[in-house]
């Protein structure tokens, strides 16, 4: 015999309905964002040894320039802030990919309003296409930037984190003969971007990359190849040299892509500007001889290098994120450029 539901069931199943139609109508993934009208947070970076070398006053900052990009909400972090994100048309490479930026709740105050802030170009292991997994809660990356940012350990980074490759196939970051100029996109339209849309520093001392394994390879490369652009890195899990079965029949702009060669080259240059390179690996990977190789051989001039091993680390974005926690960041943010309050 059917039996009508009782008037207890009736009421639990509204108030599932209810609260899920509150769920949904209060989530705004999808929808429009403006990174210059955005809500204010309440943040505010605290002062302390990471800057006893910036300079009062004049900030160098670069305000937006335009044109601004359309943005729409990927996701909302428990304290409120936007990972927002865009599809960018590279003017200097000629490709068409998605990048997501988050912004700190500094980012938003009043007293930060005319000043720049860092940017951390943030690329994953893998393919990186067509997402980047720094942008997923599950790897609480953000998560961790925004609470060190709050605590004072890290600068309050933009963080901007673009697709890595065209298509599921390694192109090491590299403008390689006859393909996607994914150099240029990385070192050259992916910041022009930035400088479009947000206040940022118009010297090398607010810039950095950070990157794991294939990406870790880019964020290196793009370093020590680009000095007078980006000052620091933090490379997780690197690969050394460039691997992409793409170079074959191209061995000069191979070479020309090779860390070690980058870095032999910057060593010469009698005007080269320090660069700051912290490398991370886990302490059950493989690869940490040839980390260590690479840091004997080139950790040396201009090339200043630190090595975090992480205890019971593999190779994998969780290990990387406890190293960024553990030192890392903290080392990256005391090499680069505060956001300067309003006097």
């Amino acid at each position: 015999m059917n039996r009508l539901p009782s008037r207890r069931l009736i009421a639990t199943a509204l108030l599932g309905s209810t609260l899920l139609l509150a769920v949904t109508a209060c989530s705004d993934e999808g929808n429009p964002y403006d990174f210059n009208s955005a809500g204010s947070g309440t943040g505010s970076i605290q002062r302390n040894d990471l800057q006893q070398t910036l300079a009062k006053g004049d900030a160098g900052t670069l305000m937006p320039r335009g044109p601004r990009s359309e943005f729409s909400v990927f996701r909302t972090l428990d304290d409120g802030t936007k990972v927002a994100q865009t599809t960018l048309s590279g003017a200097k490479s000629g490709f068409t990919g998605k990048v997501w930026v988050w912004a700190p709740k500094q980012y938003f105050d009043p007293k930060y309003a005319t000043s720049g802030f860092p940017v951390l170009i943030a690329l994953p292991g893998s393919y990186g296409y067509d997402n980047n997994y720094w942008t997923q809660e599950k790897k609480q990356f953000l998560e961790k930037v925004a609470d060190m940012s709050q605590k004072g350990t890290s600068l309050p980074f933009l963080v901007v984190m673009p697709v890595l490759n065209p298509e599921k196939k390694y192109y090491d970051g590299s403008d390689i003969p006859g393909r996607p100029k994914m150099g240029t996109w990385m070192t050259e339209d992916v910041p022009d971007f930035v400088k479009s849309n947000f206040r940022t520093f118009r010297s090398r001392d607010g810039w950095a990359f950070m990157g794991s394994s294939s990406g870790g390879f880019v964020a290196l490369k793009s370093v020590l190849k680009y000095p007078d652009r980006f000052k620091a890195v933090i490379s997780s899990g690197p690969d050394i040299v460039p691997d992409s079965p793409m170079w074959k029949g191209h061995p000069q702009e191979k070479l020309a892509n090779n860390p070690r060669k980058l870095a032999a080259d910057l060593i010469k240059r009698p005007d080269a500007p320090k660069v700051y390179v912290a490398f991370q690996v886990g302490s059950k990977e493989s690869l940490i001889p040839r980390v260590n190789r690479f840091m004997q051989e080139y950790g040396k001039g201009p090339i200043k290098t630190r090595l975090q091993v992480i205890p019971d680390g593999i190779h994998n974005p969780a290990t990387y994120v406890r190293g960024m926690e553990s030192g890392s960041l903290t080392w990256l943010s005391s090499h680069l450029k505060a956001p300067v309050p309003t006097p």
